[in-house]
């Protein structure tokens, strides 16, 4: 398809901001909106609603666990104020809550009884539906606690800027539990019912003409997977406004959520397989390890999204070589947790190279 546009002399400069075309040569709208949505690459950030930790309860998992500690010591700012820099992929974590309250009294702040020190809103987490944290009980803060929340901030920001491109969200589905912990809270699987319901609460906050959706890219053909190989992402100008939804579980959770289907016909989320007639959709976050299967993955149309930083590891190292890989990959959203520097580690920060919020992937613009 490329190819074609650039016979049809719609060539896209490569220092081209796809969402903000300059309307010089090699950068208009026309020659931008051609591309497929599959040619773009953005930044997006890692467990994007997480707050910090408060500090009498960090204290305590440090004394239980260092390394650990260590790992979840990071924060974002609100969703708004990401996708206002520029963000267009967010991750976010749902705990199952049918009846409410299961995660409203978190057993590190009752320790570390640091409640006036550290004061945080409970009463979003007492209600029935899916809440939004990290690890609940001890990395329990976030921006937006509960899944409606998360999903009417980043509706009421797409609609607010109808020229963005496509938002990938990202949903990882938490069940574990924190064994031998006396007193933490016991998790609620996610059964057929919870994937139903995470469905219905897309579509109660984003209607159909705002999603990007497996049939919506499938079309006429046979399987998803014949549909992104043949070049079915929607064109830049079509996708525009729109936001799409992937699960980023493996094994028995897409499995469920999948069901008898083919594909995913009539279902709202992508599942993160590289495999099989549902691939449309996968999470390499190694883009060192994993580049050859980020290439494979690429070159059959998937869409992929990788990471320029984990674990708080290349912040406190100054180390860009994971960012530098996950970048050239080709992977369409690259996720950082460090939009900005942390003045506690050092200068480490990801941006898209060149500028700009969108530019041209260096893999599938070719």
């Amino acid at each position: 398809m490329i190819s074609l546009l650039l016979a049809a002399g719609l060539a896209v400069a490569a220092d081209c901001d796809l969402e903000r075309p300059s309307g010089a040569d090699g950068c208009t709208r026309a020659a931008v909106d051609a591309l497929p949505m599959n040619a773009i690459q953005v930044i997006g950030t890692h467990n994007s609603y997480k707050q910090a930790i408060a500090p009498a309860e960090m204290a305590l998992v440090r004394m239980a666990k260092a390394d650990l500690a260590a790992t979840l010591d990071y924060a974002h700012a609100p969703l708004t104020d990401q996708l206002d820099a520029g963000v267009r992929q967010l991750e976010i974590d749902l705990l199952n809550d049918p009846e409410g309250g299961r995660y409203a009294d978190p057993l590190a702040m009752r320790i570390a009884k640091d409640s006036a020190a550290a004061p945080y809103d409970f009463a979003p987490l007492k209600a029935p539906g899916f809440k939004v944290m990290h690890v609940q009980d001890i990395d329990y803060r976030s921006n937006c606690p509960t899944f409606l929340g998360c999903l009417k901030q980043i509706r009421a920001w797409s609609k607010a800027h109808p020229d963005h491109v496509p938002i990938l969200v990202i949903m990882n589905l938490k069940d574990d539990n924190l064994a031998g912990v006396p007193g933490a809270a016991t998790t609620v699987p996610f059964d057929a019912k919870a994937m139903d319901q995470i469905d219905a609460d897309i579509r109660s906050v984003f209607p159909e003409r705002a999603l990007i959706t497996p049939d919506r890219v499938q079309g006429k053909a046979l399987t998803l997977a014949a549909a992104v190989k043949a070049g079915g992402w929607p064109r830049l100008g079509a996708a525009r406004g729109k936001v799409m939804f992937a699960m980023d579980e493996s094994g028995a959770k897409p499995a469920l959520y999948r069901g008898s289907r083919t594909s995913l016909e009539g279902r709202v989320m992508f599942i993160n397989t590289d495999e099989g007639p549902a691939a449309g959709y996968v999470t390499l976050n190694e883009p060192l390890a994993l580049s050859a299967r980020i290439e494979a993955a690429l070159a059959r149309g998937l869409i992929v999204r990788t990471r320029a930083d984990a674990d708080t590891l290349e912040a406190r190292a100054n180390d860009r070589a994971r960012q530098t890989a996950a970048f050239a990959s080709g992977a369409q959203y690259v996720s950082t947790d460090y939009l900005k520097p942390d003045a506690r580690f050092g200068p480490y920060e990801a941006h898209l190279p060149g500028g700009g919020t969108a530019r041209l992937n260096p893999k599938t613009a070719k």
